[in-house]
């Protein structure tokens, strides 16, 4: 019998729903103390991934080495392309594949939509599923989370330590600095009318901690923005994802037309950042606060 674990934003919250959910679906005994600072928790020896971002929890915390299957875009770190492929997770999943593995654990995400999980779950199989997070305190108690289920605590805490101490010295260095307004492109296939994010999404929320302002927080999530409005708006940095999938270079954005009257172009002030860093729900997330602080703040970080 299998059930899906919903996820709350309490870390405590989701500790006992682990150590229930594999007592339950796995059949195997955990001794947990009444200190809730201190469950022990089955951990799954065979797991399978459906998101970069989960894979690269996975290793961050230890426990990458018990993967025996992922999704075909789960490429970081290089280790994770000698785990078998259970090929494309849009649309239906290949459940031969999947099943053949024979694991204890399938790791799923926001990406993961409930008709995925629940053929999984008709097919007997254990599916936790990560829910993204909205912050940084949230990133880090999804890996202590998966540490938890892999039997990988203390390396969770470790790496969530080191992961903190990284996002508090970026936001040491930038307190109290000039927040200049910071423009992200999404996409810019169409450069009149470019793809941007506002409020509530996890790129906006960089550009601040970074010491930004984000041009379009007035923004709810992701929207297009007209030139017209980019030009008035004159960004004084610009940040635009970069990716194999995107033809977008820094000389080629500063020479679209129309966009020479920006602030950023002229300034020189146009950054592309690994698209992945940003876009994945994974410690590398901190890679692209870090990276955006540079950007932003370059005499704060020379």
């Amino acid at each position: 019998m299998s059930h899906r674990v919903a996820l709350s934003w309490r870390l405590q919250s989701r500790r006992w729903q682990a150590a229930a959910a594999l007592l339950s679906l796995l059949l195997l005994v955990a001794c947990a103390t009444a200190a809730p600072t201190a469950v022990a928790t089955p951990a799954a020896v065979r797991i399978v991934s459906l998101a970069p971002s989960n894979t690269e929890i996975l290793f961050a915390v230890g426990a990458g080495a018990q993967m025996v299957g992922r999704d075909e875009l789960s490429d970081y770190p290089g280790e994770a392309q000698q785990v078998a492929s259970i090929g494309s997770t849009y649309g239906a999943l290949n459940a031969e594949a999947i099943l053949a593995l024979q694991p204890d654990l399938i790791l799923g995400a926001d990406i993961t939509s409930p008709e995925q999980v629940q053929a999984l779950e008709d097919l007997g199989l254990t599916v936790f599923v990560l829910a993204n997070p909205v912050d940084f305190e949230g990133l880090f108690a999804n890996l202590e989370l998966v540490g938890e289920l892999t039997g990988h605590s203390a390396e969770a805490q470790t790496a969530v330590s080191g992961l903190r101490t990284r996002v508090q010295a970026v936001t040491q260095a930038t307190q109290g600095a000039a927040r200049p307004t910071v423009y992200y492109e999404v996409d810019g296939t169409d450069p009149t009318a470019p793809w941007t994010t506002g409020s509530g999404t996890f790129q906006s929320l960089l550009i601040q901690l970074a010491g930004g302002q984000n041009m379009a927080e007035e923004m709810q999530g992701w929207g297009q923005i007209s030139l017209e409005e980019l030009v008035a708006r004159d960004p004084a940095v610009i940040v635009f994802g970069l990716g194999p999938w995107v033809p977008t270079t820094v000389e080629g954005l500063a020479a679209r037309t129309g966009w020479g009257d920006i602030a950023a172009v002229r300034q020189g002030a146009v950054y592309g950042i690994d698209a992945n860093w940003v876009d994945r729900p994974g410690p590398r997330l901190v890679d692209a606060l870090e990276a955006m602080a540079r950007f932003i703040h370059p005499e704060l970080f020379e």
